[in-house]
């Protein structure tokens, strides 16, 4: 029975060598073919120079990898010795690397490099989108403070209008020093709200702008065709939103009023009491003070939140760096594992096949190592032996007497054993002895 199923085993790896061959070669040449589509998405040049490197580079990978795994397919599984199995080995795990090398990674580039460079264009659009929300918030930042200003700009009208119709302030109506001084703190709050109110329109305006670019953007990365020609104008689109960005950081108004803060308090300069007595002088010079005092800390708290707002980490410069289709599934490779896996499968497929024969063969070995000669000769080997055997019998009759004298001067026994069965008793006369 050992017999059948080795002989059968035998029969089997006759039987498939011709589909491994075949396997070999449609596996090679499907990998030259993706290969192919791989390199031209990464040669520049004339289209006739990359059409003819790009068929000579596929063409030496396909011949590469079909005679790389015959190679291991023939001698592979006839190797028996252990230090042969770890050579061989360690032969196959460096021609898989560079098998990998020059070919799986464009094949994937050609299985996954348009989604791959499509990822890439929307990653971007991600980065640049919270670039331009950040840029935004900054220059709005400074609208925080309108609030505060226009309170206290409110705040100085009225207390110029109670002075002038009642005398809120000093005892005395009409407008002298000190409705001027109130006036003019006023009005120097006023023209900071005016700037903070032109600075919002010119940042609308500016955030807009970006967000058309952005829109334009995002129909470029899921627009069908060929995405080529949607990374160039993406491109484009990427040089006009830097600059949309950049011109939001500098519309922020934060250090015109930070510098608007400090002439409150450092360039205070008060009236002279115009009062007709001196108590009247005495009681506008009280109230100069205290708007002196109150613009001070006016001043204290505009100069602190400027100060905040200036604080805040600015847009940093982000520089677009368009990647081609292999350079792209390269840096994304984790999110095209589907595609690697295919890739690879394709050229190291053959090293299954390889692993298989090995295995079929050493069954082989095994099972005829366990059967005694005789059982392990086939009938074509016996009439092969027969023949031989004739044609040294009939060899012997024409030297009879020189084998005569031959075999008397010997004693050793003869290690051929003769197939006719009077020699074969002659023969086993001298085992026994």
């Amino acid at each position: 029975m050992a017999l059948g199923a080795s002989q059968r085993l035998n029969d089997g790896v006759a039987a498939v060598e011709t589909m491994t061959r075949f396997a070999l070669a449609v596996l090679a040449l499907a990998s030259g073919v993706y290969t192919y589509l791989g390199v031209r998405s990464i040669l520049d040049g004339s289209p006739t120079a990359v059409f003819f490197a790009a068929i000579i580079y596929s063409a030496s990978v396909s011949v590469g990898i079909y005679a790389f795994w015959s190679y291991m397919a023939r001698f592979y599984p006839h190797v028996t010795t252990h230090a042969g199995r770890v050579a061989m080995l360690g032969v196959m795990a460096l021609g898989a690397a560079m098998i990998i090398a020059m070919s799986s990674w464009l094949n994937a580039a050609a299985l996954a490099g348009s989604a791959a460079l499509e990822q890439h264009l929307a990653e971007t659009v991600e980065d640049y989108t919270a670039d331009l929300d950040q840029a935004h918030q900054n220059a709005l930042a400074a609208q925080s403070l309108l609030p505060d200003i226009q309170r206290a700009s409110e705040r100085f009208a009225q207390l110029a209008a109670s002075e002038r119709q009642s005398g809120a302030l000093t005892g005395t109506t009409g407008s002298g020093s000190v409705v001027q001084l109130l006036s003019q703190m006023s009005a120097q709050m006023k023209d900071l709200e005016n700037g903070i109110n032109a600075s919002r329109e010119q940042v609308a305006m500016l955030f807009n702008q970006g967000q058309k670019r952005l829109e334009t953007m995002r129909t470029l990365v899921s627009a069908p065709g060929a995405v080529t020609p949607r990374a160039d104008q993406f491109s484009s689109e990427v040089v006009a939103l830097t600059g949309v960005i950049t011109s939001l950081g500098q519309t922020s108004i934060a250090p015109s009023i930070r510098r608007a803060a400090d002439d409150l308090s450092l360039g205070f300069i008060a009236p002279v009491a115009d009062g007709g007595d001196a108590d009247l002088v005495t009681r506008q010079d009280q109230v100069m003070e205290t708007v002196r005092a109150s613009v001070a800390a006016q001043s204290k708290v505009l100069s602190d939140a400027a100060d905040e707002i200036l604080g805040r980490m600015p847009v940093a410069e982000r520089r677009f760096v368009p990647l081609s289709s292999a350079e792209a599934v390269l840096r994304y490779a984790a999110d095209f594992i589907p595609a690697w896996a295919g890739a690879i499968s394709i050229d190291l497929l053959p090293g299954v096949l390889v692993f298989i024969l090995a295995t079929v063969h050493g069954a082989i070995r095994r099972q005829e190592e366990k059967l005694p000669f005789a059982e392990r000769i086939t009938a074509a080997e016996l009439l092969q032996a027969l023949e031989v055997q004739r044609a040294v019998m009939a060899n012997g009759g024409q030297n009879g007497e020189a084998g005569d004298s031959v075999e008397m001067e010997g004693d050793e026994p003869n290690n051929i054993t003769s197939l006719d069965p009077r020699v074969r008793v002659k023969d086993r006369s001298h085992e026994d002895r």
